[in-house]
């Protein structure tokens, strides 16, 4: 299967696919170095944008240097990521037509700032955050606010 990168008016740059991608296929392994929580800080302090990873246990993740790192986020996505044995691999959830641009979602889980969404979805929930983390945002902001 071909892909490719191209300007996406999702965000800067994105995956597209040359050919159509039926349902349940794995794509592309999300590739990278593998550094610790610490390091990735460390690596970008103050940066915007990162292509980092969470893997399964909350102490490492990849810093993406492959395709799959331009995979941009949407809250109605055409693929998923799936942690199987370390590595993380890209699968489509539906059939996906050539030219289509690939996207899986975030479900962003830790973070200070606020990290707006720009997919466009009909059901797009603002925020690369999971629907549980801002749930958890919420409630901490509401306990947060004195009572009047």
């Amino acid at each position: 299967m071909g892909l490719l990168i191209r300007s996406s008016r999702i965000h800067r740059e994105g995956c597209y696919t040359t050919t159509p991608i039926r349902r349940g296929t794995r794509i592309i392994e999300y590739t990278g170095e593998r550094i610790s929580i610490p390091e990735a800080d460390r690596r970008y302090d103050g940066d915007e944008i990162t292509y980092l990873f969470g893997l399964t246990g909350g102490k490492r993740v990849i810093d993406g240097t492959g395709i799959a790192a331009l995979i941009n986020h949407s809250c109605d996505p055409n693929c998923e990521a799936d942690e199987i044995r370390g590595r993380v691999w890209i699968w489509a959830i539906r059939h996906i037509r050539a030219g289509e641009e690939l996207t899986y979602d975030y479900n962003l889980y830790d973070g200070e700032d606020d990290v707006p969404c720009h997919c466009r979805a009909r059901q797009c929930r603002g925020s690369l955050y999971s629907e549980d983390e801002l749930k958890k945002r919420k409630k901490a902001a509401r306990q947060r606010k004195p009572a009047a």
